[in-house]
């Protein structure tokens, strides 16, 4: 393995909503476009859904029942840095908010 594979920064980003993660990625894209560094992505991860289930009644008619589903969406970008500027542009992005960012 290369120096240059060992030196990247991996960005998930998550997001309940899957048009706001479309601009925020975009937008990181095209800020760091500028900067001449490789992207890798956006590599779209399955999708996780939690499902509640809750009585329609607080007594009676236990048959009846809601099922309620929350989707969480996620992406992955690899950005392979060519020089220091790189992390300064990445950090001066702003992203739409809803949007939650993890650096690995």
């Amino acid at each position: 393995m290369n120096q240059s594979a060992k030196e990247k920064i991996r960005i998930k980003l998550e997001s309940f909503d899957p048009e706001l993660l479309k601009i925020a990625c975009d937008e990181i894209i095209e800020k760091i476009k500028v900067t001449e560094a490789k992207i890798i992505g956006p590599i779209p991860l399955p999708v996780k859904k939690k499902i509640y289930c809750v009585l329609r009644s607080p007594h009676v008619n236990k048959d009846s029942r809601e099922h309620f589903e929350i989707r969480k969406y996620s992406r992955l970008l690899d950005i392979y840095p060519i020089k220091s500027g790189t992390t300064k542009t990445f950090l001066s992005i702003n992203l739409p908010s809803g949007v939650k960012t993890t650096l690995k």
